[in-house]
Order: structure tokens, then sequence, then C-alpha cells
């Protein structure tokens, strides 16, 4: 019988601390955060991408011929534009994708410090009994 023990004698909690309605609010608000930064953070990935390849179209607009037309894509769409509409319309793309990620980015980090604050309080009461690491 003692095969089939997952923790040891010292490991046991007989006496686990009882979950009261305020720790099932700190726990289900950890879950809530935790959530949250992590779709915060594929969307993160997904403008950090999207601001590579406009930095690149930058580099390529700056090769291209000021007299030609440029196909610039809107949306879904692929719009003719001078040269210079171009590239006025780039930078403000770009200075777009970089307040997203700044934006993103201070509410991933309060997220963090509302995580942390709530890890504190919950294993000071629980220790080993609860795990809220990855």
């Amino acid at each position: 019988m003692n095969s089939l023990r997952m923790l040891e004698q010292d490991d046991e909690n007989d006496d686990a601390a009882e979950v009261t309605w305020e720790d099932q609010q700190r726990i289900n608000s950890f879950s809530k955060l935790n959530t949250r930064m992590r779709n915060i953070q594929e969307k993160l990935q997904d403008l950090k991408q999207e601001k590579e390849a406009l930095d690149d179209l930058a580099t390529e607009l700056e090769l291209a011929d000021e007299d030609e037309p440029v196909l610039y894509k809107v949306g879904e769409a692929f719009l003719h534009m001078p040269h210079p509409r171009a590239l006025k319309r780039l930078e403000r793309d770009q200075a777009d994708i970089d307040s997203q990620i700044s934006s993103l980015s201070s509410t991933v980090e309060q997220c963090e410090r509302e995580m942390k604050g709530l890890k504190v309080t919950l294993y000071a009461k629980f220790g080993r009994a609860i795990n809220l690491d990855e």
C-alpha cells in the first residue's frame, strides 16, 4: 500500500488551511489576471511581428524610386500610393504600433504586479498546498 503514496509522510498536511470566500476570490483574481496576461502577451507577439514588417517596409521604401507609385497594404487590400504619401502613412502606422506595444506592455507589468501581491498573500496562507507557478 505504501507504493501508492504520492506524497512523503512529512509533506502531507492534515491540518490544511481552510479556504475562505476571500481566499477563493484571490485565487479567482489570480487566474483571471494570468489568463489576461497570456492573451496580452500573444497580442504583443503579433504586434512585434507587424512592427518588424513595417521596419522592413521602411527599408524597402528608402530604396524605391520616388516617382513610382507604391503598393501599400491597408487592412486586407493593397492600394497604389505616391511614394511621399506612403512614407507618411508608414510613419503613422509605426507610431500606432509603438503606442499599442507600449500600452500592452504596461498592462502586462500591472498584471504581474497584482499577481505578485496575490502570490505573496496566498503562499503565506497555503504554503506548498497551492501552486501558482507555471
